[in-house]
């Protein structure tokens, strides 16, 4: 059954079940809690029929990603835990919420290898606050999902905007340019809004995408996120795929 969820308190309006983690208690870190600059680095293997700026998007938002997995503050926040999905699902939101002034240091393509370097402003005070509001909602079932789509999570932000999180489980690609006969996937987001009452105030459906402009392709196992801005007058919300 698809879950239905409130925006009261951000509190859902059913049972969730902490998965297979050690409970990772934030610990008093030595490092700075304010912003820090981080850099890190990636090389990635172009692949049929990704493009080469498509591939350098990809390596550029790794490096960002292990800039973050291999800071201080992450490190130490995180020492006792053993669920990979929950890390790399912690690592994204850091990535896609809580880092600024992001400059790409060094790029380069030899053949069909790409590699960058990335260095940005990380504002490490917020690894506790992501690690507690995932710790308290994180549970081991999507939401929903289809054979393409794995919804994995849906939130209120403190702004009011529905954030929700995705992985894609096949490839999903709108391009245009996809080579000729080439089999292509994609996948939407379905959300509906209701007052008070459980009437529907607005259904909306969202294409899924690694982020939230241009029509990049999304690889297996790859997550994203989807802001929407909350109606006004809606009480709870549903979140669910196209079967």
């Amino acid at each position: 059954m698809t879950p239905w969820l409130s925006f009261a308190g951000g509190s859902t309006l059913f049972a969730v079940t902490l998965h297979s983690l050690a409970l990772v208690t934030p610990v008093q870190a030595s490092v700075d809690n304010g912003p820090v600059e981080i850099t890190g680095d990636y090389r990635y293997a172009l692949r049929q029929p990704e493009t080469l700026a498509e591939a350098k998007q990809h390596a550029c938002s790794q490096a960002l990603h292990q800039a973050i997995s291999n800071s201080a503050a992450v490190k130490e926040r995180t020492a006792t835990l053993v669920d990979s999905t929950f890390f790399h699902r912690l690592v994204h939101t850091l990535a896609t919420q809580h880092v600024t002034d992001q400059q790409i240091v060094q790029q380069s393509d030899q053949g069909r290898t790409v590699y960058c370097k990335v260095k940005a402003l990380f504002h490490a005070e917020a690894v506790d606050r992501v690690l507690l509001a995932q710790t308290v909602s994180g549970t081991d079932q999507a939401l929903d999902q289809n054979r393409a789509l794995k919804i994995l999570s849906a939130r209120e932000d403190t702004d009011g905007t529905l954030v929700i999180t995705y992985q894609a489980l096949k490839r999903l690609d709108w391009l245009g340019t996809a080579y000729q006969g080439g089999l292509r996937e994609s996948a939407d987001v379905m959300v509906d809004f209701y007052d008070e009452q459980g009437i529907l105030i607005r259904s909306s459906r969202h294409p899924a995408r690694k982020t939230a402009t241009g029509d990049d392709v999304m690889n297996p196992g790859e997550v994203g996120t989807l802001k929407i801005a909350k109606p006004l007058g809606a009480k709870s919300y549903r979140v669910w795929v196209v079967k």
